[in-house]
């Protein structure tokens, strides 16, 4: 959109290594980023256990929401997978672009609700399908995850080990 170049200047590009954390579980996010090239996942300590709960690709931003908007620690961590290139933006400069343009806030807006809606059904799918249900809706649904994301991080999203991935994968 010709509306954000107004606002190119306040974007750092920065390129990044695979295996990179742009933001630590327990941290405050000072930056939301807004993904040109590369897979990020969240994922979150349980006793332990790294849990992977949500990807992120080219053309989508990317940020602790309740932290970066709050100024509360993150739930989770940010770490990318692949060699990435993003384009980060500080909360200041972040609320300027929104003040300045009801375009980029309409925007914005558009895509908080796709992303909420995005949640919604992983949720309910985590609630009501079986493991196998779930990775047949990835397949259908995510065909990208399947492609560009180990399959440790894939076992982990859908709440089971790699041992019952493999076995899935194997009945297909």
């Amino acid at each position: 959109m010709a509306e954000w170049q107004k606002f190119s200047h306040l974007f750092k590009r920065e390129e990044i290594p695979a295996k990179t954390r742009l933001l630590h579980e327990g941290e405050i996010a000072r930056k939301v980023y807004f993904i040109e090239k590369g897979c990020c996942r969240l994922s979150f300590n349980n006793d332990g256990k790294d849990i992977t709960f949500q990807f992120f690709f080219e053309g989508e931003g990317v940020s602790s929401a309740e932290s970066f908007r709050y100024d509360k620690p993150s739930l989770y961590s940010i770490e990318s997978l692949e060699a990435s290139v993003v384009h980060s933006l500080t909360k200041a400069d972040y609320l300027t672009i929104v003040e300045s343009s009801p375009l980029i806030k309409q925007d914005i807006e558009e895509q908080t609700f796709r992303r909420l809606a995005y949640v919604e059904k992983l949720f309910l799918s985590r609630i009501k399908n079986s493991p196998e249900e779930r990775y047949k809706e990835l397949l259908q649904q995510y065909p990208r995850i399947l492609q560009r994301v180990p399959q440790h991080y894939i076992a982990s999203f859908l709440g089971i080990t790699s041992v019952s991935l493999s076995r899935i994968r194997n009945r297909r």
